[in-house]
């Protein structure tokens, strides 16, 4: 999957997010302060950034602003300001969200930039099935499998989920999307 950078100076709070980020099948490094952050990146080129904005010996957007403008960054700080959310988003970055968070939240909008920012020949591959996802095709011991559009999108969100207990609403919300209204259990 990615290799993202957590730079967040609360230990649990980059705990729970590197926990998560590797339930989804992600690497992850960890900073806990601005110039640590700004010494990996030197080091080694994340996929990803995740940014918290009040961190210590240079704040997220003094490192942002030392970065090369191509590389995706998500602020995930408390400052709820509108003034930080301009500025954090005024500086390149991909998005901004504000702490306290949903998880699940975190995680669609961290796939949601690396669908953008990544190449689209990502592939998963499990036991004899290829998952294509830039080309919306599945293979089950290299012959393909005809997925309708549906069928290929719950596949997508099972796999970018996987090691994750998902919820029926959850679920129908990720693969149908918010506004899916019709009945999810047949009456017996």
């Amino acid at each position: 999957m990615a290799n993202i950078l957590i730079a967040e100076d609360e230990k649990p709070i980059r705990e729970l997010i590197r926990r998560s980020l590797t339930l989804a099948g992600h690497t992850v490094r960890q900073a806990e302060d601005g110039p640590a952050a700004l010494q990996m990146i030197g080091q080694e080129t994340p996929d990803l950034v995740l940014l918290d904005v009040m961190l210590p010996g240079c704040s997220g957007f003094e490192v942002k602003q030392q970065l090369d403008p191509g590389l995706p960054v998500i602020f995930v700080t408390a400052k709820n300001s509108l003034s930080s959310r301009l500025e954090g988003l005024g500086l390149g970055a991909d998005d901004y969200i504000v702490k306290p968070f949903e998880i699940l939240e975190l995680l669609a909008r961290v796939e949601a930039v690396l669908r953008r920012t990544r190449p689209e020949n990502e592939v998963f591959e499990l036991d004899g099935c290829r998952v294509e996802f830039g080309t919306h095709r599945t293979f089950l011991d290299g012959q393909e499998l005809a997925l309708t559009p549906q069928e290929f999108a719950l596949l997508e969100v099972l796999v970018r989920n996987r090691n994750l207990a998902l919820s029926r609403d959850k679920l129908l919300q990720l693969a149908w999307g918010y506004d899916y209204e019709g009945d999810t259990r047949k009456e017996r």
